[in-house]
């Protein structure tokens, strides 16, 4: 099992112009927390924060001074961030671009982890060959088809039990160029010594561990949450922890089919923690956030807005022109 993955998978660029996410590391890099930062308070708005209201958020996490400001300006050169002066007061917020693929990624995350889907007993396979010079290619190649939610059943031979989108397709040709084969069909029961099942592609055993791990970190918590005495920089440390956690579990059971998976699956009560945490965090969460960014504003500021576990499936960007959000 591959594990982590770069947050340009789990944050995918379908966003018009240039923007690169920050790839993401063992634990939370500076960058990588700022993108979780800024996404979680100023999605809807692309609201302004100060610099240095962004570097004290980090900092309560950790993150230097120093290690800050230079995660700021390696986001503005990525184009993930734009930055602006007012009077002495430099302050930075989203770009559009990033704001589209964050918001698209972040329906992602949370769509698939709920949305139910009939399987139809057929597997899709992508079948490729790449020469070992090309490695550059086979490694793009991979990394796309893991974010599509594809595994390695052999080297060169890689399956989901999910079609193949039209969107998938155009993808995968522009990296294979007339060296791959996709075809859909249902596994032949062998010999059980002689044959694969094509869901031994999935580690289920560590892929059930990293679900009970999350349910047994996080479920504890929730009546601290809903007593609201979680508040201040923790309510935000692990409103940001439990979303950098969740959001790998799409790629590791990209919704692998219930039938074929042991008993007992947590898959479900994982999302449902998630949204319990996520949800009852928001608004003390989003307290904070407004208090540090008021500390460094020469006036209050303004779009600061926790959303929801149902406002990501909904779209945050689209759900910014509905009105919905929290007070």
């Amino acid at each position: 099992m591959t594990s982590p993955f770069d947050i340009e998978e789990i944050f995918p660029d379908d966003a018009a112009g240039p923007v690169r996410l920050p790839r993401r590391q063992t634990g939370s890099s500076p960058q990588g927390l700022a993108v979780t930062l800024l996404a979680d308070y100023t999605l809807r708005t692309r609201a302004w924060l100060p610099s240095a209201a962004i570097a004290a958020l980090l900092g309560e996490s950790g993150v230097s001074h120093a290690g800050a400001r230079a995660a700021i300006s390696r986001l503005a050169r990525r184009g993930v961030l734009e930055g602006s002066r007012q009077g002495r007061q430099s302050r930075y917020r989203l770009t559009e671009a990033a704001a589209v693929s964050l918001s698209v990624g972040g329906r992602w995350v949370v769509a698939s982890m709920t949305e139910a889907e009939d399987w139809d007993g057929h597997w899709t396979l992508v079948a490729f060959s790449l020469p070992q010079e090309r490695s550059v290619q086979r490694r793009a190649l991979r990394d796309q088809l893991r974010w599509l939610g594809y595994a390695p059943l052999y080297d060169g031979l890689w399956v989901s039990p999910h079609r193949l989108t039209h969107k998938a397709k155009d993808q995968l040709a522009q990296l294979t160029l007339g060296t791959v084969t996709v075809f859909r069909a249902r596994q032949i029961e062998l010999d059980a010594l002689a044959g694969r099942d094509p869901l031994d592609a999935w580690d289920t055993g560590a892929i059930a561990g990293q679900y009970e791990s999350f349910v047994r970190r996080w479920d504890p918590l929730l009546p601290r949450i809903r007593s609201g005495e979680l508040r201040g920089a923790e309510a935000v440390r692990a409103r940001t922890e439990v979303m950098d956690t969740y959001r790998r579990f799409p790629l590791i059971d990209p919704r692998l089919p219930v039938r074929l998976l042991p008993a007992g699956w947590l898959r479900d009560p994982a999302a449902k923690v998630f949204a319990d945490v996520y949800d009852g965090l928001a608004e003390a969460a989003q307290g904070h956030v407004r208090a540090v960014a008021a500390r460094f504003a020469d006036t209050p500021p303004s779009g600061v807005q926790a959303h929801t576990v149902a406002d990501l499936v909904n779209g945050v960007r689209a759900a910014s022109c509905s009105g919905g959000h929290l007070a």
